[in-house]
């Protein structure tokens, strides 16, 4: 019966994410009242704000239990660009007894160990399952029984949040004692618009969200952290490759070079960390840029980023409310810890974002402390929520399951090593690589990177 599942859609409060989510909400239930079913109940995890961790799933395991475990038979997650056709959904769930326990989705597996799973699986990577999120994915009631049950006796333990898909996976697996994903072929990626998807149960609709014209070259002012040792081979990455994009654009080293040139914000280099740089930075884009630049880029000089793709994302979000976007991680979820946005793959701030973070009195507690990780606790203390998009990326191409960026527009990836960074970003990111990723005519071979 549709009334025994519970969709949950992964949702966020930023005004354009939680409208994408009421619309999906919307269509579910309209589509279940056309049937003439009793309508199911639809939950958006953003308003779940008892848990600061919420978008991590697993916290909320004991809520679900609780308020759904006696008359319900699935929780079904979703996120925001998942479109789902009821029926179809339902005649699937079908097949598979609900007195069990099921772990069901899109089965992605990454084709070499990297450093984002930790090297998880490092013998044979492809082993491991783990759900694509964007088609949907499901558990049953009994396995939900199951994790609650085992969060109460064992709370995680992880302190870092960094790939939840993956994190989720193996915390169900439970070291081999627990289920494995069942790959379900009727939850697909595939474009809502194709005629090939008369088998799905979800679709999936934005490659990259555009919400009008793209935003203005002189409304993007990007930063970039460097540091004298990689003038030399990093630098002239960026000058081949991205920069040509940007039209106000800064390298903030801790030498003044005129030959890029750079500009030396008085702040020592640090090994790791960069804390103080960064907020010398927000200071200067506060007080320096025209105050008519509604956005700010940092990011570091081993980023590759799209700026053509990030100012069509940015037509979606309102300068006018504070804005903080990127990749998001989260530290110390299970324990009253925080969300922060990871600076490798970029962090996007809007003008009003800078102007109460610095407004506040909160800073860096030492010149080495990881700027992403203090950001993200002076944000979460101001009650500014952290935007998450997976097209920020905070690894290299190979580091991703090929299935997982093919529904994707990057626009961004992080690191030189063992790559040529330089054919990367023109193999991934560059303006005239758009027609042919749209059009899925991607004339490259991926294996090359």
């Amino acid at each position: 019966e549709l009334k025994e599942i519970v969709f949950i859609i992964q949702s966020q409060s930023n005004s354009f994410h939680s409208k994408r989510a009421e619309d999906l909400k919307r269509d579910i239930l309209k589509q279940a009242a056309d049937l003439g079913k009793e309508l199911p109940t639809v939950l958006l995890i953003h308003q779940m704000d008892a848990h600061e961790g919420a978008w991590t799933i697993l916290p909320l395991m004991r809520d679900f239990s609780i308020t759904y475990g006696r008359n319900s038979s699935w929780i079904f997650f979703c996120e925001e660009d998942t479109r789902v056709q009821v029926v179809k959904l339902l005649e699937t769930l079908g097949r598979f007894d609900g007195s069990k326990e099921w772990f069901l989705g899109k089965a992605l597996h990454d084709e070499e160990s990297t450093i984002i799973h930790h090297y998880a699986f490092a013998e044979n990577p492809t082993v491991f399952k783990f759900p694509d999120f964007a088609a949907g994915w499901a558990l049953s009631i009994p396995l939900v029984n199951k994790l609650a049950k085992k969060l109460k006796s064992e709370p995680l333990k992880s302190d870092f949040t960094i790939d939840l898909k993956h994190e989720i996976a193996l915390y169900i697996w439970q070291k081999g004692e627990g289920p494995h994903l069942t790959p379900v072929p009727e939850f697909c990626t595939d474009d809502v618009n194709l005629n090939k998807v008369d088998h799905c149960a979800t679709t999936f609709s934005n490659f990259l969200p555009l919400c009008g014209e793209p935003v203005k070259k002189e409304d993007v002012f990007v930063a970039v952290k460097t540091c004298q040792k990689f003038h030399g081979d990093r630098i002239p990455v960026v000058k081949q490759t991205w920069e040509r994009e940007a039209a106000l654009i800064e390298y903030y080293s801790d030498h003044a070079d005129t030959s890029i040139p750079t500009i030396d914000l008085g702040i020592p280099n640090t090994d790791r960390g960069h804390c103080g740089k960064t907020f010398a930075i927000l200071e200067r884009f506060l007080n320096h840029s025209s105050p008519r630049t509604p956005w700010l880029v940092i990011v570091d000089d081993d980023t590759l980023i799209s700026i053509f793709r990030l100012r069509k994302l940015l037509s979606c979000y309102n300068p006018n409310e504070p804005v903080f976007l990127g990749e998001r991680y989260g530290y110390g979820l299970g324990t009253g810890g925080y969300s922060y946005i990871t600076g490798g793959g970029g962090m996007v701030f809007s003008r009003i974002a800078v102007q109460k973070l610095l407004a506040s009195k909160c800073r860096c507690y030492s010149m080495d402390a990881p700027d992403d990780m203090v950001l993200g606790m002076c944000f979460s203390g101001l009650g500014i929520p952290i935007t998450h998009s997976p097209l920020f990326h905070q690894a290299r191409p190979m580091d991703y399951p090929k299935d997982y960026l093919s529904h994707q527009i990057p626009v961004s990836f992080h690191k030189h090593w063992n790559i040529d960074p330089v054919k990367v970003y023109f193999t991934w990111l560059a303006p005239n690589t758009e027609e042919s990723l749209n059009a899925k005519k991607v004339g490259y071979n991926r294996e090359d990177l």
